[in-house]
């Protein structure tokens, strides 16, 4: 490993975003050979890096293949890795990986559904979250109550949330009969309930919402709600094409834990099953 940035080894070796790296760093979590780490600094091989007082082990990017995951989020589930109050969380169903962790790109809400992505590289979460990417999320929402072109002319004009000015770039009518129609929405930034929040600026509740994509990832109908699939090595080169970050080393699997992570993609579809059967 030559001499990298620290945040941006940490995120590479999957300990969070690197923005959140950036925080915990400025937290005091971090030491570098018994020296509290800082913002600017950097490590190479040579470096023993403890987190909370603990060795930690860090990845070089060219042992590191670059995996991406979509998980289709049910409601009730909270978008961190540990909840205070005992909740189950998007972590909580995933894969395991080795030597790595999966870091979610954006989060969803505990009353959102659908399309959340993972992936192994900090550099690749680091390029999809940034707002630099300008990366738009396209969101499926049911909502109640009347809707015209003047308000949706509203939305996409621009409306003043109590953190600054927000809109939609496109809303699209879906279906629906009466009182309740689904709309489909597309937002440029990832801000706390800001779907709901401008539906919400217009007197209109919102009643059901689920992301459905994420720049040029669609969420697939074979990946049911509560599971999740890997992408492969040609779908994981092209969403980093467009991000315009350099080759990787292709996903290699030894036999074995190519069958474990088989396995698991199966299971969780039985499970579902039994559980559907369940509720019949």
């Amino acid at each position: 490993m030559n001499d990298e940035k620290l945040q941006k080894v940490l995120a590479r070796s999957g300990y969070g975003s690197r923005r959140e790296m950036e925080r915990w760093i400025e937290q005091g979590r971090f030491s570098i050979n018994s020296d509290k780490a800082t913002l600017g600094d950097r490590v190479t091989r040579r470096d023993i890096v403890r987190l909370d007082g603990r060795v930690i082990e860090l990845v070089a990017d060219v042992d590191s293949p670059r995996r991406v995951l979509i998980y289709n989020k049910p409601v009730g589930e909270v978008s961190t890795r540990q909840d205070p109050e005992g909740r189950p969380t998007v972590y909580d169903h995933l894969p395991p990986l080795k030597n790595a962790r999966w870091i979610a790109i954006g989060r969803l809400d505990i009353n959102t559904s659908g399309l959340l992505i993972f992936t192994s590289d900090g550099d690749l979460a680091n390029k999809m979250m940034h707002p630099s990417a300008n990366i738009d999320r396209e969101y499926a929402v049911r909502v109640l109550g009347n809707i015209d072109e003047d308000m949706i002319a509203r939305l996409k004009e621009g409306v003043l949330l109590e953190d600054g000015m927000a809109k939609f770039t496109d809303v699209q009518f879906f279906d629906g009969d009466g009182a309740n129609k689904w709309y489909h929405c597309v937002v440029m930034e990832g801000r706390n309930r800001e779907v709901r929040r401008l539906w919400e600026s217009q007197g209109i509740k919102v009643s059901r919402l689920k992301r459905v994509r994420y720049g040029s990832v669609f969420m697939p109908s074979d990946v049911k709600i509560g599971t999740w699939k890997e992408l492969d090595n040609k779908e994981v080169k092209a969403i980093a094409k467009q991000l315009e970050l350099g080759d990787k080393k292709p996903l290699k699997m030894k036999p074995a834990e190519k069958a474990g992570f088989e396995r698991r993609y199966k299971n969780q579809r039985v499970r579902q099953e039994v559980g559907r059967k369940r509720k019949d």
